[in-house]
Order: structure tokens, then C-alpha cells, then sequence
């Protein structure tokens, strides 16, 4: 028996989360100073860092944020008839934003700020927010409107997979309305192919489709335009590359990971490739490169496609802020259902 869309959401975003906190320690290492940290397999569970044991990064806490304005659109969209999506997530990061504006060792007023999520004091921790994003944010005039930069790092692929859970059998839309929402912080288009191309995947792995099949897929479907080749070469390569003997030394060969074609390159070959999840991620974080982000996308992707009980339970049960990202998850699926009442979700989830 196949998977409920319910558990798909759930598994993506704890793997999500999973690949995030395993990968945080090593964040900024070489791959010697893992190897020299954590010895010759690299880091292979969660160890104490910026927080926590199972402490997230801003990957997680901006991918929070997106479900948060999914669901919030949905109910603009129920309750107005229409609803400017890309809007109304840039309106989330900006509520992100809003929590890493102080020191995270003092949280300050939050009166006038909307919603519940921003509320939980946990949230306004700093775990390296990336410049890109915050610089952005900062000078945003306009809700929807694009950023003035050419920056194509990966702090848009890290926190759209969600898009494609929106909209479990319309990978077009995930992929149009990713890329647009994508544009809000970086200006680069392949910041916004590789928002829009991991918005498209998880949009058919959720329609039931392998990893491999829906990688092809987006290939072709989503993303034969001139300004999405950098994306479509990276993921061919990955292709090329998964399964094959000594596929992890290929991980070099795609780059760190830093910019958001080579971070979603690495997950799916990561993906594709290890044994088992927990094989998946360890890969995917111990490299010289962003490694919370290649962990969370590699997580994102595995947990769509397999569910939450594919990772080990120890690392979902040591996840910080499990219990908000198991009440967003819920909270999207009942979202998606037929017969949705967005008047009782409109006081946690104002449709702006």
C-alpha cells in the first residue's frame, strides 16, 4: 500500500530536518577537519553544536515558514477566491526575518506580528542565516516584487521543497509558483529553476513517481528554457553519476553545494545512490561544502518519497522543534483536503 500524501509531507519535512541538524556541525569544515573532528566516516549522527543535540539551521526554520504561507495562501484562497502565492510567502520570510533581527539571547516584543508560528520563542534563535536572504528581505518594498542581486545560492532550494507538496498533482504549478517565490530573495535564474525544479520533483514523488523518474521528468518537462541549462546539467550529472562505482568521490565533481544548482545536484545523487536513507544523508553532509543544506534537500527528497519511517528514530526523536514541524505537517495535509474549513485554520493562518 502506497503512501497518504499526509506521510509524505510529514517524511519530508522531519528529513528535511534530519539532514539539516546532521549537517550543521560540519557546516563550515573541509573535509579534513571532519575527518579530524569526528574521525575517518566523517559524522555519522547528531553532535552538539549551535543549540540543541538535533539543533536545526535557518534551512529548516525558512522551510517552516514557507509550509506556514502555503497554508496561509490556502486559506486567502478558500475564503477570497484568489490568492497571489509567491506574495504571500514572501510575507512569511518576512516574519523569518523578523526573528533574526535581535540576539537570539534576548527575544523582544512581538506585539503586532501575526500568526502562530512566529510566536514560539525557539524560532528567534540565530543558526547562520545566510546573507543573501537577509539583505534581501531587508530592502523588500513590495510583497512578490524581485530581489535586486545575482545571487544563485542555495538559501532558495533548501526551503521550497514544500512547494511541491502544495500541489501533489500539479507539478507545473509547484514549479511556477517556486521559481516566482524564489525571485523574492535571489535574482539569479538558477536560484529560481532549482527552487522551481525541487518544487516539481517532490510535486511527483508525492504523485507516487521513484526519485529517478521524477528527476527525468522535471528535466524534461520543467526545465528545457535557456536560463534553466546550469540546473538541467547538474542534475543530468548527477544521474550519470548515481549507483556507480565509487559515486562519492563524483560529489567533487558537482561542486560544494553552496550555490543552488550544485546543493540539489548532490542531494539527489546522495539520494539515489546510499543503501538507505541514513546512508543517503551521511553522504550528503560530509563533503567540503554547505553541508546542512545538501542534507536537508537530500531529506526533503528521501522523506517524500519513503515517509518519515525511513530514517532512524533516534534522529527524528532528538529533532529540535519536532513538535512544530509535526503540527505544520498536519496542519498542511488537513489544508489540502477536500471539504477544508478555512475559517477555523484563519486565526492561526490569517490569509496574508
Amino acid at each position: 500500500m502506497g503512501l497518504t500524501l499526509a506521510e509524505r509531507i510529514r517524511g519530508c519535512l522531519l528529513g528535511g530536518a534530519c539532514g539539516d541538524a546532521l549537517g550543521a556541525p560540519v557546516e563550515f569544515l573541509s573535509t579534513p577537519q571532519i575527518v579530524a573532528r569526528f574521525g575517518s566516516k566523517g559524522i555519522t549522527g547528531f553532535e552538539p553544536d549551535n543549540g540543541p543535540l538535533g539543533a536545526v539551521t535557518d534551512d529548516t526554520q525558512m522551510t517552516m515558514f514557507t509550509v506556514e504561507g502555503l497554508i496561509r495562501a490556502r486559506v486567502r484562497q478558500e475564503l477570497e477566491g484568489v490568492a497571489d502565492w509567491p506574495a504571500v510567502a514572501h510575507h512569511a520570510y518576512l516574519r523569518w526575518l523578523s526573528t533574526q533581527l535581535h540576539p537570539h539571547t534576548a527575544r523582544p516584543s512581538i506585539d503586532g506580528l501575526d500568526g502562530w508560528l512566529i510566536e514560539d520563542a525557539r524560532l528567534w534563535s540565530q543558526r547562520a542565516p545566510g546573507t543573501t536572504c537577509l539583505v534581501a528581505l531587508k530592502s523588500a518594498t513590495t510583497l512578490g516584487a524581485p530581489a535586486e542581486n545575482d545571487s544563485k545560492g542555495c538559501g532558495t532550494v533548501m526551503r521550497d521543497a514544500p512547494w511541491g507538496l502544495a500541489f501533489p498533482d500539479d507539478p507545473d504549478t509547484a514549479f511556477r509558483l517556486a521559481f516566482e517565490a524564489a525571485r523574492t530573495t535571489h535574482g539569479h535564474p538558477s536560484a529560481h529553476y532549482a527552487s522551481g525544479a525541487i518544487a516539481a520533483i517532490v510535486s511527483r514523488l508525492c504523485a507516487g513517481l521513484d526519485l529517478r523518474d521524477a528527476v527525468e521528468r522535471t528535466i524534461t518537462g520543467n526545465l528545457r528554457h535557456a536560463n534553466g541549462v546550469e540546473v538541467a546539467a547538474a542534475l543530468v550529472m548527477a544521474l550519470q553519476f548515481a549507483g556507480q562505482p565509487g559515486w562519492r568521490s563524483s560529489l567533487l565533481e558537482l561542486g560544494g553545494g553552496w550555490v543552488a544548482e550544485e546543493a540539489l545536484a548532490i542531494a539527489v545523487l546522495c539520494a539515489l545512490s546510499a543503501e538507505a536513507p541514513r546512508q543517503a544523508l551521511i553522504a550528503a553532509v560530509n563533503h567540503d561544502g554547505d553541508s546542512d543544506s545538501t542534507g536537508a534537500i537530500c531529506g526533503n527528497l528521501l522523506g517524500a518519497a519513503l515517509g518519515a519511517d525511513a530514517f532512524p528514530a533516534e534522529w527524528i526523536a532528538q529533532l529540535e522543534m519536532r513538535d512544530l514541524l509535526e503540527t505544520l505537517a498536519r496542519d498542511l495535509a488537513d489544508s489540502l483536503m477536500p471539504g477544508f474549513d478555512a475559517r477555523a485554520f484563519e486565526v492561526r493562518y490569517p490569509g496574508w
